[in-house]
């Protein structure tokens, strides 16, 4: 199974990282480097509404993928029901909350936009935190894929939505109608429409046993996903303080251009985190499975097969650096300027990222998740008093990107070593946690 969903994936997340790649310069022409750093800008704060879901989406592919390697159909019923249900509760009144702070609040301050380069962002804010926190509700459907060990069905559809903003995103810059507005929109709702055209088919056609009904909605249910769930939180959060807060800080500290260069070359990089991603998602449910039945010979030699890919991928990445220079010019031209250096740091970023991921893709399927959320909350607090001093020594990109590979460190030896213990069976107290 996990081959098949390697092959497939590959086929999928190829297709996809060339539409990621062409996305960059249509929308690049249809807003100009001033506006698309505003859009990026945005997004960024968009995405801490796509993980409000407090761990449910995460909780409920654990948990289905360990119902399911016991075959207890019923239980996975209240799994899907109780998670569907949950997020609808919710979203509804977090999205009432969101639209009137955003309505009410100086938008074009805390994106540090000048008023007169774009009309009407807080109708454009609230619009686009109604479309996302409605596709919010509908993206269990892609967990629900991935703990029935099925994540090549979960990247088709993201894939989709993708390829949908490219299209029409294409077809406004063609008509000429490249506005602000129109791209969010564009943005927002197309991954919806895909959602929404996928849960019929899900849910009425292939899985009909496992379709959401509110007669299988269990609150006790619902809190054991809020246990494992609330720890996939903290992490998910943790993660976009890392990930996401750059665009803002960047933006901030230096100007909305600004983050266009960063996000190209981050962009550029994210070929290899969608190949690695590619290869490891299948084995977080597998190993769920494989240590509900005690197979850890199984967990042991494919964690080896993990480890030889990721020095393949880091390979890669040092390949893609030399080369970068000549790559931008022909990607994007000459319209906007990337210095070496912050390829360079980038590079670095990515190659410790997935040597950190290699590992905690393995302890994420057996719930081993304590450490991490320590160490990965740590590293979100020290992120940004790190990047501010990082930046006030060096006050560039460049220094922001340093700032987050430095802060992941320690994460990425704590996963190593954790690891370790668990596969030696020389894990005791928070260790096995």
């Amino acid at each position: 199974m996990i081959r098949k969903n390697i092959i497939f994936s590959f086929l999928i997340k190829g297709w996809s990282g060339l539409v990621l790649l062409l996305l960059v310069p249509v929308t690049l022409n249809c807003l100009g480097e001033y506006q698309n750093g505003v859009w990026l800008t945005l997004s960024s704060l968009l995405v801490w509404i796509d993980h409000l879901d407090i761990g449910l989406g995460n909780g409920l592919r654990n948990k289905l993928a360990a119902t399911m390697a016991h075959g207890d159909m019923r239980e996975a019923r209240e799994l899907v029901s109780s998670t569907f249900f949950m997020l609808i509760f919710i979203i509804l009144p977090m999205m009432l909350v969101l639209c009137a702070i955003a309505w009410h609040i100086d938008v074009y301050s805390l994106l540090n936009v000048v008023h007169g380069e774009i009309h009407g962002m807080h109708k454009i804010v609230v619009l686009c935190i109604i479309l996302v926190c409605s596709t919010f509700i509908f993206k269990f459907i892609g967990n629900f894929y991935m703990g029935l060990q099925l994540p090549a069905v979960n990247n088709l559809i993201v894939t989709c939505g993708q390829t949908l903003t490219l299209v029409l995103t294409y077809a406004v810059w063609l008509t000429g109608h490249g506005s602000f507005l129109v791209i969010a929109v564009v943005n927002t709702a197309s991954p919806l429409i895909v959602y929404i055209m996928a849960y019929p088919y899900t849910f009425f056609v292939r899985y009909k046993a496992l379709r959401p009904s509110f007669s299988f909605f269990r609150i006790e249910t619902a809190k054991g996903l809020f246990t494992i769930g609330i720890k996939f939180f903290i992490l998910q959060m943790s993660g976009i303080i890392l990930f996401f807060t750059s665009n803002i800080i960047i933006s901030h500290l230096l100007s909305p251009a600004s983050v266009t260069p960063y996000q190209i070359v981050y962009r550029y990089f994210t070929i290899v985190i969608l190949a690695f991603t590619i290869l490891s998602t299948p084995y977080w449910s597998a190993t769920t499975d494989a240590y509900e039945k005690g197979d850890m010979g199984w967990i042991i030699q494919s964690h080896r097969r993990m480890m030889k890919m990721t020095r393949g991928l880091q390979l890669l990445i040092i390949l893609m650096a030399v080369v970068s220079p000549w790559f931008f010019n022909i990607w994007i031209g000459e319209e906007t300027y990337i210095p070496v250096a912050l390829t360079a740091v980038t590079a670095l970023y990515v190659g410790v990222l997935i040597e950190s991921l290699s590992f905690s893709y393995f302890l994420n399927g057996v719930g081993a998740l304590f450490l991490q959320v320590i160490f990965t909350a740590g590293a979100a607090l020290a992120f940004i008093p790190v990047t501010y001093l990082a930046f006030s020594l060096v006050p560039d990109s460049c220094s922001i990107v340093l700032a987050m590979t430095v802060v992941n460190l320690p994460s990425m030896i704590c996963n190593r070593m954790q690891f370790k213990k668990i596969t030696t069976y020389k894990a005791n107290g928070i260790w096995t946690r």
